[in-house]
C-alpha cells in the first residue's frame, strides 16, 4: 500500500499538477492539506476525476482557508471529522479528518501554524496537538498520522537553525508537543530511514529558496510500530515541487510491504545547492 501526504496549498490551483501526479505515482491513500475549499466544492472539482481512478473521499473543508482530505483506493471506513474535544480559534477549523483505509487508521492533519511564539494562536497550536495525541492514543493500534505538522522536529530539519531564532516551528514547547505524540508509539518513518540526510519538504516561494535548497522538513508521516515495521520505502517527492505552478510543499510518500519504484529516497540536496553557512541567509519574512 502506497500512502502519500501533500499540502497542496489550494487544490483548485494545483489541479493541473495534482491529477497527473496521481497517475504518475499511483498512491493508494492520499492525505491532503490546505485544500481551501468546502466539502461540496472539493467534490464538484475533483469528484469525477477521483472516482474514475477508484478513489473514495473523506473530506473536511471550509471556504478559503485550511481543509483536509483523505483519498483512498483501499476503502474509507469510520470517517471522523475534526478532533473530539479539540480547541477552536475560536471555532473548530477544518484541520483533521481520519478514516480506516486498508486496515490502517489514517489521520490527515494540518496543524495550526502558531504565527508567533506565545501568541494566542501559538497556545491554540499546542492545545490542538494535545487533542490530536488523545485521538491517536485512544484509537486503533495500526495508525498513521500524515500531514503538515508545522514543526521541524530537530535543528537538522531546517536549513539553518540561526535563521529561525524567535520564529515558530522550532521552539522547545512545539518540539515537546511533537515528542509527546511520538511517545505514544509513533515513528517518524522518513527520518528513521534517512537518519543523516539533509531532507526538506517545504521551501518558501520567495527569494529562490527552493532552488537554493533552503527549506524545512515539516510534512511528516508518523506510523505506529506495527505499521512502521511494514515500511519498505519512505521519501520526499521533490520533483513535484519543481516546474510551473507547484505547491510550496513537496509530497511525502511511504510504501508499505513493497516499494514499486524501489527505495529511491529523497533527492537531497541538489549538487548546485550546497548547505549554506550558519547565519549567512535570513528568512524572506525577516528581510
Amino acid at each position: 500500500m502506497r500512502v502519500a501526504t501533500w499540502n497542496v496549498n489550494s487544490v483548485k490551483q494545483r489541479v493541473p499538477r495534482f491529477v497527473p501526479w496521481l497517475d504518475q505515482r499511483k498512491p493508494d491513500v492520499v492525505c491532503l492539506q490546505e485544500i481551501k475549499l468546502t466539502d461540496e466544492a472539493f467534490t464538484a472539482l475533483l469528484g469525477e476525476e477521483l472516482a474514475q481512478r477508484g478513489y473514495e473521499i473523506a473530506v473536511s473543508g471550509e471556504v478559503q482557508w485550511n481543509g483536509v482530505a483523505i483519498l483512498s483506493r483501499v476503502g474509507v471506513a469510520d470517517i471522523e471529522v475534526g478532533l473530539p474535544g479539540g480547541p477552536g480559534f475560536p471555532h473548530p477549523e477544518a484541520r483533521a479528518v481520519a478514516a480506516t483505509c486498508g486496515g490502517v487508521r489514517v489521520h490527515s492533519v494540518y496543524v495550526p501554524n502558531g504565527r508567533e511564539p506565545d501568541s494566542d494562536h501559538y497556545r491554540y497550536k499546542l492545545e490542538w496537538l494535545a487533542a490530536l495525541g488523545e485521538s491517536v492514543r485512544t484509537g486503533p493500534a495500526d495508525a498513521m498520522v500524515c500531514g503538515d505538522v508545522n514543526i521541524a522536529p530537530a535543528d537538522a530539519d531546517v536549513f539553518d537553525p540561526n535563521a529561525y531564532v524567535g520564529q515558530t516551528h522550532v521552539t522547545a514547547p512545539e518540539r515537546k508537543a511533537l515528542t509527546d505524540l511520538l511517545d505514544l508509539g509513533l515513528h517518524d518513518v522518513v527520518r528513521d530511514r534517512w537518519p543523516d540526510k539533509r531532507i526538506f519538504t517545504y521551501w518558501d516561494y520567495r527569494a529562490g529558496m527552493f532552488h537554493k535548497d533552503l527549506g524545512m522538513r515539516i510534512d511528516l508521516v508518523l506510523a505506529s510500530s506495527a505499521v512502521a515495521d511494514r515500511v519498505e520505502a519512505a521519501w520526499v517527492d521533490r520533483l513535484a515541487r519543481k516546474g510551473t505552478g507547484p505547491s510550496d510543499h513537496a509530497p511525502v510518500i511511504v510504501d508499505l510491504d513493497e516499494a514499486p519504484d524501489g527505495d529511491i529516497g529523497p533527492v537531497v540536496p541538489p549538487p548546485s545547492a550546497p548547505a549554506a553557512k550558519r547565519g549567512a541567509v535570513k528568512l524572506p519574512q525577516s528581510k
